[in-house]
Order: structure tokens, then C-alpha cells, then sequence
């Protein structure tokens, strides 16, 4: 394949939006999130590992004492494409990270997410 056939079959690749998990297997703790595109943010979380720069301290500890071999970057669930006109695809996507939120809990002892705040009535 020439460049310019591999560099129109980049830009024709469909991006994937969707969960993904960043888990430590050791002690089965995850970081659990959303993106539009869930390989490039996987990416990210990696790079910043790696850098010795995440965002989340607690996760950046559990790596450089863990190293990169104690941690699993995975896509847990994808958003598929549809006909649906006007689909409001970061309504949907956070609706199936608020699933898989409540599933995995990945909050305290069990993972590196904040735990959401509570809405008060009144």
C-alpha cells in the first residue's frame, strides 16, 4: 500500500466512542471513563502514565510502584453507529458510562474514580 492510500484509509477509519477501563490487576482496582474516541484517550492515560504525569495521583502511585506490566488499558463497551438522525451521541455515551459506573463501581478501595456528588432536593 502507497502513502496516499494508507492516509486516506486513516482518515476514512471510523472512530470509536465508547467505555474504557484502566485496571489494575494486582489489586483489581479500575478507572473507569467515556470518550468519543476510546483508543485516542486509552493513549493518553498510557502516555501520561508512562511520563510519570497523570492527573490522578492515586493511579500514577499504583503504577510506578506496580509498573506498566500490573495494568490492563481496555475498551469495556462501544457506541455503534446509527441511522438515527440527530442522535445526541455524549447524551448516550454518558448514559452507558453512568451503566457501567454502577456496574464496576470503581470508587474508594475498588478503583481511582471520584465518587459522584449527591444532589440535594430542595
Amino acid at each position: 500500500m502507497d502513502k496516499r492510500a494508507a492516509k486516506r484509509e486513516f482518515k476514512e477509519a471510523k472512530v470509536a466512542a465508547g467505555i474504557y477501563r484502566v485496571h489494575n490487576l494486582a489489586e483489581d482496582r479500575s478507572l473507569v471513563g467515556a470518550s468519543v474516541n476510546v483508543s485516542a484517550i486509552l493513549n493518553r492515560h498510557r502516555a501520561g502514565l508512562r511520563m510519570g504525569a497523570h492527573e490522578n495521583k492515586e493511579l500514577q502511585r499504583d503504577w510506578n510502584r506496580l509498573g506498566e506490566a500490573g495494568f490492563v488499558f481496555e475498551v469495556v463497551d462501544t457506541l455503534t453507529e446509527t441511522d438515527r438522525p440527530g442522535i445526541d451521541l455524549k447524551r448516550e455515551l454518558a448514559a452507558l458510562e453512568q451503566l457501567w459506573l454502577e456496574r464496576l463501581a470503581p470508587y474508594g478501595e475498588r478503583g481511582y474514580n471520584s465518587r459522584p456528588k449527591r444532589v440535594s432536593a430542595g
